[in-house]
C-alpha cells in the first residue's frame, strides 16, 4: 500500500503523505521512493516536490539541476500524458531527509490551509485542455529555473507550486494564481532583459567617450 492512503483505506491529503516522506528512515530521499508513495496521483505531488526544493535558496546554478525534472515532467504534462513517466536515473535524484524535513516544516501550516480553502471548482481549467495550457506554462518556468540566473527561482518555483496544486486537487483558482505568477515572471524578465541592455549600451558609450 502507497502512502496516499490510510491503513482504513482513507486517502491522505497531501500535506500528510509529504511529512511521512519525512519521517521515514535513510538519510536521503530519492525522487523514486515520491513517486511510489504517490502512485497513481503522482503527476501534480512530484511536479509541486520539485516546485517546494526550487524555492529554496540555490547559489547561482544550483536550480539548472533542481529545474531539469521539472521541464520533464511539464513537457509530459504538455503532450497530454494521464500517467507519470520518468526516467529510472531521474529516480536516484535525492535530497537530504533532514533537508526536506526542515522545508516541509516550514511550508506545513500553509500547505495544510491550502488545502483547507482548495477544492474542485472551474473544471475547464484542469481538463484536457487546460492541462495541456498547464503545461506549456511549466515548461516556460522550468527553462527560466534551468538557467542559471541568481535570484531567478523563486517567482518560477511559486507559480508552479500553484499549477500543481490545481492539478492535484482540480482547483481552477489555484491555476488562475500560477497563471498570473507566470505573468509577473514574464514582466521581471522582460524589465531585466531592458536593465542589462540600458547597461550595456551605457557602458559602450561611456568608453567610447573615453576612448
Amino acid at each position: 500500500m502507497t502512502l496516499i492512503q490510510t491503513s482504513t483505506g482513507r486517502p491522505r491529503a497531501f500535506s500528510e503523505v509529504v511529512e511521512k516522506l519525512g519521517e521515514r528512515g535513510g538519510e536521503k530521499l530519492c525522487l523514486g521512493e515520491v513517486v511510489e508513495a504517490f502512485g497513481d496521483r503522482a503527476f501534480g505531488p512530484v511536479m509541486f516536490f520539485f516546485a517546494l526544493i526550487n524555492m529554496m535558496p540555490w547559489p547561482p546554478g544550483g536550480t539548472t539541476l533542481t529545474g531539469a525534472p521539472l521541464l520533464l515532467l511539464s513537457m509530459e504534462l504538455a503532450w497530454g500524458r494521464d500517467a507519470l513517466w520518468i526516467p529510472r536515473w531521474t529516480e536516484r535524484t535525492a535530497v537530504k531527509r533532514a533537508t526536506f524535513r526542515r522545508l516541509s516544516a516550514r511550508f506545513r501550516r500553509g500547505l495544510r490551509l491550502t488545502e483547507r480553502l482548495s477544492r474542485p471548482r472551474m473544471h475547464f481549467l484542469t481538463g484536457p485542455f487546460g492541462q495541456g495550457l498547464i503545461g506549456l506554462a511549466c515548461v516556460f518556468l522550468s527553462v527560466v529555473l534551468v538557467l542559471p540566473i541568481w535570484g531567478a527561482n523563486l517567482l518560477p518555483a511559486v507559480a508552479v507550486g500553484f499549477f500543481s496544486l490545481g492539478v492535484m486537487q482540480r482547483d481552477g483558482l489555484a491555476v488562475i494564481i500560477g497563471w498570473l505568477l507566470t505573468g509577473a515572471t514574464v514582466a521581471v524578465l522582460f524589465l531585466a532583459w531592458r536593465l542589462i541592455v540600458a547597461s550595456f549600451t551605457h557602458g559602450t558609450e561611456w568608453i567610447g567617450r573615453i576612448v
